[in-house]
This record gives structure tokens, sequence and C-alpha cells, in this order.
């Protein structure tokens, strides 16, 4: 198969993937928000952004360092054994740390302890996130083998809530389709590992743990800095405030992540692709780079205009008369898309195959602190509307010091120049 058609074969492959991740939450998103109301809405996000630090945490980098090593090396069975057995290993130990650490928090933290029951379920999302090793087959690009197994687990996931989710007190049926779908996933993609790559689990080398944790280390600081002005808003906001509160930021938030979901099948499938491109060509990998700041800047570009101007029209739709306060956070994350899209190629797909990774992190580190300083500023005072403009405020610093970064680089992709 040439590389093209395996990239298009990718591209839908992952296009379906993403799509579905946010398509059919979003079929259900209107049934949900009515059901179980702002305040039952909000817990059950505060509670996946609060394990959400634990998937990144078990995450460790993986998701980039290791795809791209298994995308230079798949064609040697044994290295990538070795590779998939190493990675494995690391985030079973990180999964059980994560899970001593939240018994902890939720059995002695008052604002915990009230609902902990919905902590501990949600976290079967990290245990299906081990278990289910994208970054291998993103790294193999060969997506298709488990696109058919996720359209299964989805629709599944989606009939059991309207099903199953009748009432309020119903909230807690939520994380446990979720967790469900993700963990029956997982167990059946390691045994198509098992039976389609003949690649099994072996006990790894100290020396192959030392390399893969130093491999992923500035992704993983990187991927850290982005929860903190990404993931960690809902969370601060609850903080802060209440579920009610969260809710109605939550509900604006759900929106813009299915418009910022377009862009990942592009950047999954692009990925690997890219990172081989570099190694054996630089300038014919910019030059593909180039070309899509151009269609996906300008694809992003009108969804972003398209969410601003229907914001309200929006919010009715897919929320209801009870988020009313959801519309101007909407208003202020709807050029997300268009920005995020951007610092997705200008730092994933060009610093990261560059090998700029230590400037990446320090960029997401600074935006980090930035967030953090702008939600402590602001969350206080103006709730979910301050939490929205803090967000803003950080993906836009991040586009604009990747770009600068690259441009002091002599890489000028809007102008098709680079050195």
């Amino acid at each position: 198969m040439s590389d093209k058609k395996r990239l298009f074969e990718n591209f839908l492959s992952l296009a379906t993937l993403q799509g579905l991740n946010y398509i059919l939450p979003l079929l259900t998103l209107p049934y949900l928000v009515r059901v179980l109301g702002p305040e039952n809405y909000g817990l059950v996000a505060f509670a996946q952004s609060f394990v959400q630090f634990f998937v990144i945490f078990v995450d460790y980098g993986f998701n980039l360092s290791a795809t791209n090593q298994i995308a230079v090396y798949r064609e040697n069975r044994e290295k990538v054994q070795r590779i998939f057995s190493t990675v494995i290993t690391i985030k079973v130990f990180f999964t059980v740390i994560s899970f001593v650490v939240l018994c902890l928090l939720v059995f002695l933290l008052p604002k915990f302890a009230e609902h902990k029951s919905i902590y501990v379920i949600t976290f079967g999302m990290v245990v299906g996130n081990v278990l289910f090793p994208v970054w291998f087959f993103q790294g193999m690009e060969r997506m298709r083998y488990i696109t058919f197994l996720n359209i299964i687990a989805k629709a599944l996931f989606t009939a059991g809530i309207f099903l199953l989710v009748k009432q309020r007190d119903d909230f807690l049926l939520v994380p446990l389709l979720n967790s469900l779908g993700i963990i029956s996933i997982g167990i059946i993609s390691l045994g198509m590992i098992k039976k389609t790559f003949s690649i099994n689990i072996v006990l790894p080398a100290w020396n192959d743990i030392k390399y893969q944790l130093k491999e992923g280390w500035y992704v993983f600081i990187s991927t850290v800095a982005i929860s903190l002005y990404t993931v960690s808003n809902t969370f601060i906001l609850g903080l802060f405030t209440n579920n009610t509160i969260v809710g109605y930021y939550a509900g604006a938030e759900k929106i813009i992540s299915a418009a910022n979901g377009m862009i990942s099948p592009v950047s999954q499938a692009l990925y690997p692709y890219i990172s081989r491109l570099i190694l054996g060509n630089r300038e014919k990998g910019l030059m593909l780079i180039r070309k899509i700041v151009l269609i996906i800047g300008g694809g992003t570009l009108i969804v972003s205009f398209i969410i601003f101007f229907l914001a309200e029209n929006i919010v009715d739709i897919a929320l209801g008369d009870h988020y009313k306060h959801s519309i101007v956070v909407l208003k202020i994350l709807s050029f997300l898309p268009f920005i995020i899209g951007l610092s997705n190629i200008l730092g994933i797909q060009t610093m990261l195959t560059l090998g700029y990774k230590k400037a990446f992190s320090n960029i997401l580190i600074l935006a980090s602190i930035l967030n953090i300083f702008l939600a402590v500023l602001l969350v206080p005072n103006f709730h979910h509307v301050g939490t929205a403009v803090g967000v803003f405020i950080s993906e836009l610093f991040v586009t604009s010091a990747m770009f600068v970064y690259l441009y002091s680089k002599g890489i000028k992709l809007l102008e098709g120049k680079h050195v």
C-alpha cells in the first residue's frame, strides 16, 4: 500500500473514530443536560475533569513519543514489541499509583467525599485508556482495525444513555456506561494486537523503561501544562463556585470540544506520516505542513464564525432553556477551533517533528502559568465567564508564541519560506 493511500485510509478511520467520540456524546448532550439538570450535569463534568488529571499522568506523553517510535520501527517486530511492552508496563504502574492517590483524596477530603462513588466509577476512564493503545495503531498506521469496535462501543453507550438515564438521580450511570465502553474496547484491541501483529507483552528491561520515560518527558510536561489551561478550567471553576455554574460552562465547552474534534483526525493521521517525511526530506515535510496550515486554518475559521453568530440558537437546541448563561461562554470560546487548529499544526506537526521539544514544552508551561493566574483573578468574580476569558487568552498566547518561535528559526509557514 502506498504512503498516500495509507494516509488517506488512516484519515478516514480516524475521522470516523474521532467523529464518534464527539458526535455521539453530542447527540446525548441535549438529553443529558435536560434530564440531569445543570447541577448534576456539572457534577459529572467536574468528576471527568478531575479524573482527566490521572489520564494525563498515565499517558505520560506516550500518545506522541511512542507513536513516533512505532512509526519509525514498525517493520521491526522485535523492536515494536519492546516498545509496546515497556509503555504498557509503565502505564499500568502509573495507574496503580493514580488509584491509590484517588482513594486518599475522595475518602479524606470533604469536597470529594460527598460524592466519592462518582469519582471511583469515572476512574474507569483511566483503566480503559491503558487497555486501549490508540498510539500503537497510530504508529502502525492501521487505525481501521479498531474503528469498527469503537463504533459498536459508542453506539451501545449512546443507547444506554437514552434507555437507562431517566431522572436526575441516574447521574452515576453516565460515567459507568462510559467506563465500561472504554474498558471493553481496550480488552478487545489488545487481543487484536496479539493476533494481527503477533505482539506479546514481555517483561521490559530497566534500560528500556528509563529510555521511554526520558523520551516522553517533554511531551508529558507539555501535556500537563496544556491541562492547566484546558482540563483544569472546569476543575478550578468547581473549586471556586458550585456544580450548577460548572454545568453552564461545561455545556458550552462540550459544544466547542465537538468542533475541535474535527481537527484531531487530521492531526493524528498526519503526525506519524510527517515524522517520517521530515526525517527523510525536511523541505518536503515543511511544504506539506504549509498546505495544511492553509486548509485547516481556513476551515476552522469558517466554523468559528458560524458558532459565534449562531451561539444563541446552538445553546437553545443543544442545551435548552436552563442554560441561557452558557451563551456568553460559547461566544467567547467560539474562535478556539481556529486558534487551536493553528497551534496544533505549529506545535505538534511542526515543532515536535523538527525536534523543538523543549521550546514546545516551555511555551505550554508559560501558558499554564498565565491561565492559572487569570483563573484566580477572574473566576471568583466572573465565574464561568471569567473561565472562558482566561481560556481564550491562554490559547491565543500559545498559538502566537509558537508562530513567533518558528519564525525566529527561519520557518515561515505562511510565506512558504524556511531555512
